[in-house]
């Protein structure tokens, strides 16, 4: 059964001040609950383009884990998506970190859907990523705001 993940925040700093905080991965300790960044693959045309692997590293969860994520779109000041390519017992794990400008700042929407891998523990990973999800938007909205 297909789960899903949404949680919002407003900002009042501009779509592109927001945009460049979620497309440079060494600032996502910062303003989120992983501890660290590190670059595995380079993008096709950029660094963290299109095709880029970004590895993220928390040991906050009930055991540390490390999250392999590929930028699969980009939408200039609007949206990035990734899928994840391991890290949690889930499949076809894809997200995206939408902005929309509202007159006064940017609207933050950070949503994904996936697949448990073991049936019945759905539930667990989205209750799970519901709380790190709604962490991080808040605190990109936040930094982007100059507030943290």
């Amino acid at each position: 059964m297909v789960q899903r993940v949404d949680a919002t925040a407003r900002t009042t700093a501009a779509p592109e001040r927001v945009y460049a905080l979620v497309r440079d991965g060494a600032s996502w300790p910062g303003w989120s609950p992983l501890d660290s960044f590190a670059l595995e693959r380079e993008g096709a045309t950029e660094r963290e383009g299109i095709g880029a692997v970004r590895v993220f590293r928390t040991n906050r969860f009930p055991k540390p884990v490390v999250s392999r994520e590929e930028i699969v779109e980009l939408v200039p000041n609007r949206r990035l998506g990734y899928v994840l390519l391991s890290g949690l017992a889930v499949r076809d794990y894809r997200a995206s970190v939408d902005l929309e400008p509202d007159g006064e700042g940017t609207r933050i929407r950070w949503h994904s859907s996936f697949r448990p891998v073991v049936p019945g523990t759905g539930w667990l990973y989205r209750r799970a990523l519901q709380r790190i999800m709604e962490r991080c938007v808040r605190g990109l909205a936040d930094r982007a705001a100059g507030t943290t």
